[in-house]
């Protein structure tokens, strides 16, 4: 090697580890993160290309979508999915973090009623704005909000919209202590929603515990602990058959069935107009914007989005 030039060495060299395709469902164990997660499966399966569908706080438990190799691909739609969460809010003390690894900085000695807390929870569904936790991974002029934060800096988040489409009281446990269920679009965050629950009852409170029940099609009957998957010692390495397709990422989504002409223009980019797909539109699919899954027979041809009457090509997954 040592005589070619560098340029060709590089071009070359192959991506270390194995060409693995798929999705694995972690159940991430707290005090970890979820991109600690992911270098520690990478590691494990010796995979060339790795990430997640969704980050979950160090605090949190639960479904963890772990992409492999062409799954990556098709992260932004788990990330826009459906997710369900179930929370314990910890009433009379307010964190820095929202969650129970921060500094406390309001406390009250306050304490809602059940009645209080169902009354409060209506104007926290459908859309909303919401302030997102300072600690999080939100950029400001380039930086992490959690690293600003970590520095002692005054951290300004403005409102965003939020979809909230359930959130519900489901135990009070003690005086402190109240268990809470969600449903959520993208980029929620349930720390803000404990936290703005709390103020709107009339005191103050921080998530101190938090699981992700499911994201998109993933649930919890496909989740792996994370300690049966990072073994120590001699043991081999855990099997590429715990991977789920790949296209299972997109099962949520609505289904349009298509001709074969029709997929043929499709996959050479065209738009077609929704007019000649009267009746076949599935309702679940929002035709302002929503996506569909495009199925010729069996077979998943890719993802088109709808609007201005139209049907758009935006990932195209078959080949040939």
């Amino acid at each position: 090697m040592a005589g070619h030039g560098g340029h060709h060495r590089r071009q070359n060299r192959k991506p270390k580890g194995r060409p693995l395709d798929g999705w694995l469902i972690v159940d991430k164990p707290s005090g970890m993160g979820s991109t600690d997660v992911v270098t520690k499966l990478k590691r494990a399966f010796d995979a060339q290309k790795v990430g997640h569908g969704g980050t979950l706080d160090p605090l949190a438990t639960g479904i963890l979508p772990i992409a492999f190799g062409a799954a990556t691909k098709a992260v932004p739609y788990v990330m826009d999915s459906t997710k369900v969460y179930r929370f314990t809010l910890k009433m009379g003390d307010e964190r820095d973090s929202d969650d129970a690894d921060g500094k406390t900085i309001a406390t009250s000695d306050y304490r809602p009623t059940n009645e209080q807390l169902e009354a409060a929870l209506p104007a926290f569904r459908g859309d909303i704005m919401q302030v997102p936790p300072i600690y999080s991974a939100i950029k400001i002029g380039g930086e992490r909000a959690y690293d600003l934060a970590r520095e002692g800096q005054v951290v300004e988040l403005k409102p965003r919209p939020a979809r909230v489409d359930v959130f519900e009281l489901v135990e009070r446990v003690d005086d402190d202590t109240a268990i809470f269920h969600v449903q959520s679009g993208k980029g929620v965050y349930m720390r803000s929603l404990a936290r703005d629950l709390a103020r709107a009852a009339g005191t103050v409170g921080h998530i101190a515990a938090l699981r992700r029940l499911r994201v998109g099609p993933f649930r919890e009957e496909h989740a792996i602990p994370l300690d049966s998957l990072v073994v120590t010692g001699d043991t081999p390495p855990p099997s590429p058959a715990l991977l789920l397709p790949v296209t299972t990422a997109l099962d949520d989504i609505p289904a349009l069935a298509v001709t074969e002409a029709e997929a043929a223009r499709l996959s050479f980019g065209q738009e077609l107009s929704l007019v000649e797909f009267m009746g076949r539109v599935p309702q679940a699919a929002n035709p302002d914007g929503g996506l569909v899954r495009v199925l010729s027979g069996e077979r998943l041809m890719g993802l088109c989005r709808l609007g201005e009457g139209l049907l758009r090509p935006e990932r195209w997954l078959a080949r040939g």
